[in-house]
């Protein structure tokens, strides 16, 4: 009877130490994937540019700086110590280690909620389990950009409450993190949401059994987090600013701010919906694993998705407790690996793939083009497609100013609204010019056919460029409006 069992022993320990390996390289094997991926978000440029400023100036800058129009107006702090921190990456180590910097960041957030689910019993595969699906599920909103910054502090966060330390050093803890994550990325308002769900949920749950722990810590950071959205230089501002933003990026239909269900976001709401349909299964299979807190951050969250999706980051975090409980029984005894395979295989990681893969730039992003009008020696106001601003922002400041760029908070509903009647033909280039002096444009046609055509036509403006579907026009003479 001994001798039967002991291979079935033996097919568990190898089980586990398979698991505790696959748990200890998965950060690796998750990072080498964020690394071969290319930089396509078009605000990392202005956003570099700014926190250089910042780094000059040692302090936010406060007053408008790229855009035409606006030149000396107040500037909203908007992530303000991102942009530093980013602008001071590239100057040390160029893109590929900001690629690097910017992964560790976003992974980080998944991660120190993993090790915080494992530090309470959780079993190796639920832990790698959780981590890959999370993953899976907001990859595709992955770039070199702030948001970076939240995925850390968010996951931090739910791993403070995780953890389940005393109050007093929950909140002592958290409360630094909430103010510098707001001044990283303005978004603390989420974390407020999720506190502010984990205590409801905590507060029920002790009413239904007494013998349950009150949610003193969420209590008490959820107003806290409020407070925090304030904690930066724009003050009571933001909310002024976060609605601007808000209707400027709905009234021009960006994908991010679009429901699920949007054709733009149909693509990636695939993967969206079978994170959340293998959570749900789980839970549906294991309810009595289940903590209540947890369900109901992630359930809020994938509501708020549903019906925009720039907030998929958060949810796929939220729900790595959920799977983490609900995959696998807790696992008390433990088969270690050693504590430096995992940040070696992600050193190694964040050397090794920059070096072998060196930074690639998404093809949307006109960057030959805009090399080309430098090499022009243009000097003054550029227009273009507003989501190119931020690459000439970044190559031709202080040179040059834009008509538009990605900022949509810094636009008045007027100036977008001026913007789309050009696209449509309705105004042309002599409303353009009468705005602004211009030096350049940029455009891709598809988008502006309209005023390409008329580019074309109009003696005094020469093509420097056509490939690609993008078309650059300076003077003719070649000697800007300044």
């Amino acid at each position: 009877m001994h001798g039967a069992t002991r291979p079935n022993a033996i097919s568990v320990l190898r089980s586990l130490r398979f698991q505790e390996w696959a748990l200890a390289l998965a950060p690796a094997a998750i990072l080498c994937a964020l690394l071969t991926r290319p930089v396509w978000d078009v605000d990392i440029f202005w956003q570099l540019r700014l926190g250089e400023m910042i780094l000059q100036h040692r302090g936010p800058i406060l007053r408008e700086p790229f855009a035409a129009s606006h030149l000396g107006e107040p500037l909203p702090a908007i992530a303000w110590l991102a942009q530093a921190a980013y602008a001071e990456v590239r100057l040390l180590g160029g893109w590929n280690a900001l690629r690097a910097f910017d992964a560790l960041c976003w992974l980080g957030g998944f991660c120190s909620l993993v090790a915080a689910c494992r530090a309470r019993g959780a079993a190796p595969v639920a832990a790698v389990i959780a981590l890959l699906l999370s993953v899976m599920a907001a990859l595709p909103t992955a770039s070199v950009r702030p948001q970076s910054f939240a995925a850390l502090c968010f996951g931090l966060l739910l791993a403070l409450l995780r953890l389940e330390l005393r109050p007093l050093y929950t909140v002592a803890l958290a409360v630094p993190l909430l103010v510098l994550w707001q001044n990283l990325h303005p978004s603390v308002a989420v974390g407020a949401v999720a506190l502010g769900a984990s205590a409801a949920a905590g507060w029920l749950a002790r009413w239904r059994d007494r013998e349950e722990t009150m949610p003193l810590a969420a209590t008490i950071l959820a107003p806290v987090a409020v407070a925090a959205m304030f904690a930066t230089p724009d003050g009571l501002s933001v909310l002024a600013v976060s609605a601007r933003n808000a209707r400027a990026s709905l009234a021009i239909d960006v994908a991010e701010w679009l429901p699920m269900w949007a054709p733009a976001n149909r693509a990636n709401s695939m993967g969206i919906l079978f994170a959340a349909a293998v959570t749900l299964w789980l839970v549906l299979g294991r309810p009595r694993r289940i903590v209540l807190t947890e369900l109901a951050v992630a359930a809020t969250l994938f509501a708020m998705t549903v019906v925009t999706t720039r907030f998929v980051l958060f949810w796929a975090i939220s729900t790595i407790p959920v799977i983490a409980r609900a995959a696998a029984d807790p696992v008390s005894s433990r088969i270690d690996v050693p504590k430096w395979v995992a940040p070696l295989a992600i050193l190694a990681a964040a050397i090794a793939v920059p070096q072998a893969r060196p930074t690639r730039f998404d093809s949307s992003l006109p960057l030959d083009a805009i090399e080309r009008l430098r090499q022009a020696n243009v000097r003054g106001v550029v227009y273009a497609d507003f989501p190119y601003g931020g690459p000439i922002i970044d190559a031709g400041y202080p040179d040059w100013r834009v008509a538009y760029d990605g900022r949509y908070y810094r636009y008045t509903t007027e100036e977008w609204r001026f913007n789309g009647d050009i696209e449509s033909g309705e105004l042309g280039l002599r409303d353009i010019l009468r705005k602004w002096r211009v030096a350049g444009f940029l455009l891709k046609v598809s988008h502006n056919t309209p005023l390409a055509r008329e580019l074309a036509r109009t003696p005094g403006w020469t093509c420097i460029w056509d490939r690609d579907g993008i078309v650059v026009y300076v003077r003719a003479d070649k000697k800007a409006a300044g």
